[in-house]
């Protein structure tokens, strides 16, 4: 990857994270911390990957994405707004009474929205059945997963993945927020998943692994996985809170919302890396 656009997509990306906390300061929204660890991933996935029409959201040849871990929608809903899907100004209605973004998301009521989201380890699921639908269609369309590593330890996951492999669903690929965190704590502490690498091949999957914010390291990671058929992983090492120093430190427990004057700092720092990267 060139280093003039690694630099334009970290710039987008400070930009997703600003929108992301201001909604929390307007709205209240919880997660923050969790949505800003697959921030990296969602813009590298959105700007450089996915094929798509913000004008025709509903075009039959586009690429896919479902998100699984829908706790963390409101950086989807950021991305889906920069990259055109709606206005910029629905972002500060989140989780509103008859918003259109809503606090999981639902397919029939946000433009760009491919599946909807609720229980966790459902959706990769949810990505098979839409791989198998397009093969039926004869649209050569890729399907994209992200989940958060917590959510691996639903048995749904490992039942998807085994249906992914046995059907040979080779335009599925799952992007796994390797954060290491979930709502009671550390993965590892509460139940282990590793060698997460190891358990996907044993079903029958390729797996590769990147640096989830260094957008060179998931360049390289992208064009090894996209260069082979599916299904395939890509386990996207990432921090929770990650881009906001204050949030990095602290490392907030996924589902705690933050105060007010603590917004204000983390909004505060992030101004300062803008005008910093404006000034570099």
């Amino acid at each position: 990857m060139k280093c003039d656009r690694a630099k334009k997509l970290e710039q987008i990306a400070l930009e997703v994270r600003k929108d992301l906390v201001r909604m929390a300061s307007v709205t209240g929204m919880k997660y923050l911390s969790s949505s800003l660890s697959m921030a990296d991933l969602i813009v590298y996935i959105y700007w450089e990957v996915m094929s798509l029409r913000p004008e025709e959201p509903n075009w039959p040849n586009r690429d896919r994405l479902v998100l699984s871990k829908g706790h963390a929608c409101p950086t989807l809903y950021v991305a889906l707004a920069h990259r055109g899907f709606f206005s910029r100004e629905e972002l500060w209605n989140y989780n509103k009474l008859g918003s259109m973004l809503q606090g999981h998301i639902e397919m029939c009521r946000t433009p760009g929205v491919d599946a909807g989201s609720g229980s966790l380890g459902l959706g990769l699921g949810i990505a098979n059945g839409i791989a198998l639908g397009l093969r039926c269609a004869g649209i050569r369309s890729r399907v994209f997963c992200i989940l958060g590593d917590g959510e691996l330890q639903e048995g749904s996951f490992w039942e998807s993945a085994l249906t992914s492999a046995s059907h040979k669903l080779s335009n599925v690929y799952a992007v796994i927020d390797r954060n290491a965190a979930q709502s009671e704590g550390p993965t590892e502490e509460i139940k282990a998943l590793e060698p997460l690498d190891e358990k996907l091949k044993s079903f029958g999957w390729q797996v590769f692994h990147a640096n989830g914010h260094d957008f060179a390291s998931l360049h390289q990671a992208f064009q090894a996985m996209l260069s082979i058929d599916g299904p395939a992983a890509l386990i996207a090492s990432t921090k929770t809170g990650q881009g906001v120093p204050m949030m990095e430190k602290n490392q907030p427990l996924i589902r705690t919302a933050i105060a007010r004057d603590e917004m204000s700092q983390a909004l505060t720092e992030l101004e300062e890396m803008s005008r910093n990267g404006n000034e570099g």
